[in-house]
């Protein structure tokens, strides 16, 4: 659970180099973007060959398409309620002082916005070391840059809201250990439960983390870097494959 833990916060650090790049530069909607569909590509690979595959080969077909759309839904409820709060404009403001989300979202909402997206992919990075495995470098590297950008945002938005710096640095250290927290029990959980039930965890995060990607990820990404978000997406995608086959 150790190990578990320390790599959940090793996927949630960029949370807080996020923000202390935020603090000190104004990096470019485009190359935001670009960040940004790279990691949309590891994800998915990573969701691919470290989640889906593993749930089909203990569970099957039916039962894993079952629990990819109750996490889907479960995802998609969950984050329509975040964004009723004031989280929708927690990814929305590009670094080169042009904004593209909701400036006046409560710091409350961020948080709890940041947390929704964060918990899951850590729990889900817990569950690839269950059986001695090491840790999967391409979901770790997929979650490490996926919570870069919004780091980025959401830093943004809270500075111009006028929180202090240190208070902002507090919050993501927060999320961060929450982060490696979740990481272990989402570790503990899979090793304690069958390996039928252990797919039905897999496929349920797996079915998030799709969703996060195609709801949030993929459109964000998109708009700020237009044609180029196909390739810097398939870019992330073969790294993420590269890597996996190393493991």
């Amino acid at each position: 659970m150790a190990e578990a833990a320390f790599w959940g916060f090793v996927g949630a650090s960029s949370l807080i180099i996020g923000a202390e790049v935020a603090f000190a530069f104004r990096l470019t909607r485009f190359l935001v973007g670009l960040i940004m569909a790279f990691g949309v590509g590891a994800l998915i690979s990573a969701v691919s060959f470290e989640l889906i595959v593993p749930a089909m080969e203990t569970a099957g077909g039916a039962e894993v398409a079952i629990w990819l759309m109750i996490g889907s839904v479960v995802f998609f409820v969950g984050d329509r309620l975040i964004a009723r709060i004031g989280g929708a404009g927690r990814k929305g403001a590009d670094q080169a002082g042009n904004e593209d989300g909701d400036e006046g979202g409560s710091g409350l909402g961020i948080v709890l916005g940041t947390v929704l997206d964060g918990i899951p992919e850590s729990a889900v990075l817990g569950m690839s070391l269950v059986g001695g495995a090491g840790v999967s470098i391409a979901l770790l590297g997929g979650i490490w840059v996926s919570n870069f950008p919004e780091s980025l945002g959401s830093t943004v938005n809270l500075v111009k809201a006028g929180m202090a710096k240190s208070k902002i640095r507090l919050m993501w250290l927060a999320i961060a250990v929450a982060s490696a927290v979740s990481a272990a029990v989402g570790f503990w959980v899979v090793s304690n439960v069958s390996g039928a039930t252990g797919a039905a965890v897999e496929a349920f995060a797996a079915g998030a983390l799709l969703t996060m990607i195609a709801d949030e990820m993929a459109p964000e990404a998109f708009s700020r870097s237009a044609v180029y978000a196909g390739l810097a997406t398939t870019a992330g995608f073969v790294l993420a494959l590269f890597l996996t086959t190393l493991e």
